[in-house]
């Protein structure tokens, strides 16, 4: 930094306290709404694990059963709910789920983005969208999704898709996030059947079943959107640390030079007063 005066590194170095401070208090915003998405995480959970037990053992103990939400069909055409974030500032987040999923995209698929930056991503790209509706992951509740669940699975079963699958950021640790995919239908019930039924289900197991499917996908939905908005903090209070302690670095190697140009401004001073007195 040769040439470079005193005065024009003191102001770099108060803006990169104004940039530290900033990031720091970004860093604490993204660690308070963490811990409340870890808590939606959590809180949804149970509710909608019973739900999949449920369709589980009506599948399973039901010889006869039979329902369109488990065909299998040759897959010609499919369906990705797409969950990203609404800004970015958050290391690779949003980059990995576009990376994840544009390897995955076929011409003929449409997409139901979640997320300001997923409807920014697919309106760049040549593939169809089902809706923008949803453009604020954010302002995206538990209705929403099952909204949105009702209307798949009656596409789902007229044939206008023949898989449903949603693409988000799976949260495993405040340092590790998986940007994932999870199909959501033909539903895969898991065991074998049984033929010994010994719940009864009123009126019949394929209207329960029936009703119980929507609001399943919708809570999986809802909980893939926790994951990922869980994921988001994650990964932006990682890259705000990241970004606090490089300002502090730069800060630090800014202060030192500040005060080498300074020493060197007073050496030159002690000089040139010695030399005017001796002459």
């Amino acid at each position: 930094m040769a040439g470079v005066s005193s005065k024009e590194i003191k102001n770099r170095i108060r803006s990169m306290e104004s940039t530290r401070q900033i990031t720091k208090a970004m860093e604490m915003v993204a660690a308070s709404k963490l811990r409340k998405a870890q808590n939606r995480i959590q809180l949804s959970r149970p509710y909608f694990e019973i739900l999949y037990s449920t369709m589980n053992d009506i599948v399973n103990t039901n010889s006869e059963f039979s329902s369109g939400y488990l065909e299998i069909r040759p897959v010609k055409k499919r369906c990705y709910i797409v969950i990203a974030g609404d800004r970015g500032l958050a290391g690779g987040y949003n980059s990995n789920v576009f990376k994840m999923i544009g390897s995955k995209l076929d011409p003929q698929d449409v997409v139901l983005p979640i997320g300001k930056r997923t409807v920014e991503y697919f309106k760049a790209h040549p593939v169809q969208m089902l809706t923008v509706n949803y453009a604020e992951a954010e302002k995206v509740s538990l209705g929403d999704c099952f909204s949105m669940a009702k209307n798949l699975c009656k596409r789902f079963l007229a044939g206008e898709f023949d898989e449903v699958c949603v693409a988000y950021t799976d949260y495993v640790s405040v340092l590790s996030q998986v940007a994932s995919t999870r199909q959501l239908l033909p539903l895969q019930p898991q065991g074998g059947k049984t033929g010994s039924g010994e719940m009864l289900y009123e009126p019949d197991p394929e209207t329960v079943f029936a009703t119980i499917v929507p609001e399943y996908l919708g809570g999986v939905i809802y909980g893939a959107l926790c994951e990922s908005r869980a994921s988001e903090q994650a990964a932006r209070r990682s890259a705000m640390d990241a970004a606090t302690q490089n300002a502090e670095e730069m800060i630090a190697g800014l202060s030192l030079q500040y005060n080498r140009a300074r020493q060197a401004a007073i050496t030159q001073e002690i000089t040139e007063i010695v030399a005017g007195s001796n002459q």
